[in-house]
């Protein structure tokens, strides 16, 4: 395959994003057209799959040889191939969405042999657009097409950045997932969560606090941006981290494996921990690594 015109791709998968957005912003989520895909916090809606529909069909007008994996039509056993890849979420966010909490996002990833070379993310509700392109550098850009606009800002937000230090100085995201059974991999979520925010006396990281925010790609704009120091993972597919994943790595963050060990995970391995820019990066993931109560078992 030619070399492949990966501004020209980005400027495409934005105005795409554009369009989504005046769906997403425009529709009015109600219990009637709300469903449940596994139980009552697995949500998707009518909206869900308007937009995905429009995303597809737009980009296979444009790019008819690539391949998509989107949410909302993925089928088990589908995977993510070294083909070029359009991997999508219309709106990551969606238990906000229903809510009426503006942390939503349409989340917009291209990836090739399994690596994410662009990523488009874009919050309607807050005019938030975050962007990055393979080995290009990732930007910000606030009130995006208002007469507020801000100017395009390379990520990190803060550079050179704050050296990270220690758990005990960090700003830590992680989510609860929709699997809450008994054992498995909620309660190594949750005995973690507890031992990151203990006391270092009592054997704790002494983070300064966490957070659940309800959109891993939104998640990862925050840590690119240095406003979030950690995200830690499991459960998510790659549709929810293929845009971030490229956006935080082009603004010198890290993303490993959220169980201990693997530095070079694939972005469709369902787990992960992600660290902001700054000196000592590997040292608090080893700390983190070191924190985990468990072994998360979902993936591969």
């Amino acid at each position: 395959m030619a070399e492949l015109n990966l501004q020209e791709i980005h400027d495409c998968m934005l105005s795409i994003a554009e369009k989504a957005g005046d769906m997403i912003t425009s529709a009015r989520p109600s219990g009637r057209n709300v469903d449940l895909k596994k139980n009552s916090v697995d949500l998707v809606t009518e909206t869900d799959q308007a937009v995905e529909k429009m995303v597809s069909t737009s980009l296979r007008e444009r790019y008819p040889s690539f391949s998509f994996m989107g949410e909302e039509t993925y089928k088990p056993g589908d995977t993510l191939t070294d083909a070029p890849t359009f991997v999508v979420d219309p709106i990551d966010g969606t238990t906000n969405f229903v809510h009426g909490h503006p942390f939503v996002c349409i989340s917009m990833g291209l990836a090739v042999n399994r690596t994410p070379h662009v990523g488009v993310v874009y919050n309607p509700f807050t005019r938030d657009l975050y962007s990055g392109i393979l080995d290009h550098g990732a930007f910000y850009t606030s009130n995006y097409k208002t007469a507020a606009q801000g100017e395009k800002a390379r990520l990190p937000l803060r550079d050179p950045p704050e050296p990270i230090g220690g758990l005990e100085r960090c700003l830590v995201a992680v989510e609860w997932g929709s699997d809450r059974g008994p054992g498995g991999d909620y309660e190594v979520k949750t005995k973690t969560f507890a031992r990151i925010c203990r006391n270092q006396g009592e054997n704790g990281g002494m983070a300064h606090s966490i957070r659940s925010l309800g959109s891993a790609a939104l998640i990862l704009c925050g840590v690119a941006t240095g406003g979030l120091d950690v995200y830690w993972e499991a459960g998510c597919w790659a549709w929810d981290v293929c845009a971030g994943w490229c956006i935080l790595k082009e603004a010198g963050g890290m993303i490993v494996d959220g169980n201990p060990g693997n530095w070079n995970p694939r972005v469709d391995e369902r787990r992960y921990l992600a660290v902001r820019k700054g000196d000592g990066q590997k040292e608090l993931i080893e700390q983190f690594w070191g924190l985990i109560e468990g072994r998360l078992v979902v993936g591969p």
